[in-house]
């Protein structure tokens, strides 16, 4: 039978639905006697319920559940028939008029669009590349001493500089009032570090042990206590120690700390240079993909469709309260977030997937076994024990799937940057990696 689909709007369709009441009596008829055999009411034995009873108790939600069963069946019947695909759920509700000895209803609901692509070969592409540098390498170097440091009292009257670890008082006030938070005693942090904000450190830079100040502090507007966000405090701070750090020499000792047993500098700096090649190329990879993504979504033409919009939006909402109960803020769950906020980037991952879908699709772009073993492998390279890593992705259909995205989406970048007219920009490692 063929099936009449109407079209609404660009996207927006209907489909008239009608159903004979007598298949829908004898559905409700067949669940209720095989509810009476697993019944239990007061005064009868198991499975000698009436039938009259049963209905009476459950007639009205089995027969909702029959209806509901059976129009989403027909609505998925219908669609198959009419070659749609379907965006979001469909709105169903039911139709006067129907023929005599039927019920009718419709469902109004969105497809999805057809995606016209952009010519790929007019498309003007920057294609980052870098590698990594000695500097890169020694700033690593220095990190991993650092982790490994000690602290020994500085010399009485000598004033705390970078790399000090400081121990202080300090109490705050705003409106001469304290606040949550603003006290502490037998505080230590290192200065230069970033640990506290900026007009802290710069405050106990150059204090000496015993000395106070008072100084005023101005927090962020986006300072993630919410309460004194954008206000001014007065600071109190008294030192009460400061501690020089001491790097480890970088020694046999040092090198076999950290994992290598060769237990020599030269080998240390080339694990460390193995390790930020792989973290490079990762790097790289996510950005120059951005870069090919975005400009593919820019040059299709497709409509929208507003059913995918909007639980692109619930994902991100949803998302937004879970990052707020991971940072602690209370009644996380009622906080009103508004839908607005998400609405350009729910439609930018929308446009997104629908174009990469229709180009994976057009040309047959797909992830192999091999280069998903091979991405895997190379991930799990940089643990302690990499079959470990290897065996837990792979247990797991949800994680080796995040893995096989990964790859499925890097080839995708690769297919239009070996379409587009492609600039070449060297920047070192450092911007890169936004150091």
């Amino acid at each position: 039978m063929a099936v009449n689909v109407e079209t609404l709007d660009k996207l927006e369709r209907r489909i008239t639905l009608e159903l004979p009441l007598e298949a829908i009596r004898k559905e409700v008829d067949a669940r209720l006697k095989r509810l009476q055999r697993q019944v239990r009411m007061d005064g009868f034995r198991p499975g000698k319920v009436p039938l009259s009873v049963v209905a009476q108790r459950y007639g009205y939600s089995v027969q909702y559940e029959v209806m509901n069963d059976q129009v989403g069946q027909a609505f998925a019947d219908a669609v198959a028939e009419a070659q749609l695909r379907v965006a979001g759920q469909p709105r169903i509700t039911e139709k006067e008029g129907a023929p005599e000895g039927m019920v009718a209803f419709e469902a109004v609901f969105e497809v999805f669009p057809d995606v016209k692509l952009g010519d790929l070969s007019a498309l003007e592409l920057e294609r980052l590349e870098s590698s990594v540098d000695e500097a890169a390498v020694e700033r690593t170097l220095e990190i991993l001493r650092k982790q490994r440091r000690t602290f020994s009292p500085r010399a009485e009257g000598e004033p705390a500089q970078d790399g000090d670890r400081v121990t202080i008082d300090f109490e705050g006030k705003i409106d001469g009032e304290p606040f949550a938070g603003g006290k502490a005693s037998d505080f230590a942090f290192v200065l230069g570090e970033g640990q506290m904000l900026p007009e802290f450190e710069n405050a106990v830079r150059g204090m000496k042990v015993g000395e106070s100040k008072t100084f005023p502090l101005a927090f962020p507007q986006d300072y993630q206590g919410r309460e004194v966000a954008g206000k001014t405090a007065d600071f109190l701070v008294t030192v009460k120690k400061i501690e020089q750090q001491q790097l480890p020499e970088v020694d046999e000792a040092f090198v076999k700390s950290v994992g290598i047993e060769a237990g020599t500098e030269a080998a240390l700096r080339e694990d460390i240079r193995r390790n930020l090649e792989r973290e490079l190329k990762f790097r790289l990879q996510a950005r120059n993909k951005t870069t090919a993504l975005e400009a593919l979504a820019k040059a299709a033409v497709l409509d929208l469709p507003k059913a995918a919009v909007e639980a692109e939006i619930d994902r991100l909402v949803e998302g937004a309260r879970q990052d707020l109960k991971q940072r602690g803020i209370k009644d996380a769950d009622k906080a009103p977030i508004p839908r607005e906020l998400f609405k350009e980037q729910a439609e930018r991952r929308v446009r997104l997937g629908l174009v990469v879908a229709e180009l994976i699709k057009t040309h047959d772009l797909r992830a192999t076994d091999e280069q998903v073993e091979a991405h895997l492998r190379e991930l799990a390279s940089s643990y302690e024990y990499p079959e470990e890593v290897v065996r837990w992705y792979k247990a797991d259909p949800q994680r080796l799937g995040e893995i096989q995205a990964i790859v499925l989406e890097n080839n995708v970048a690769d297919f239009i940057f070996a379409q587009a007219k492609v600039t070449p920009k060297v920047v070192t490692f450092a911007e890169l990696m936004g150091q």
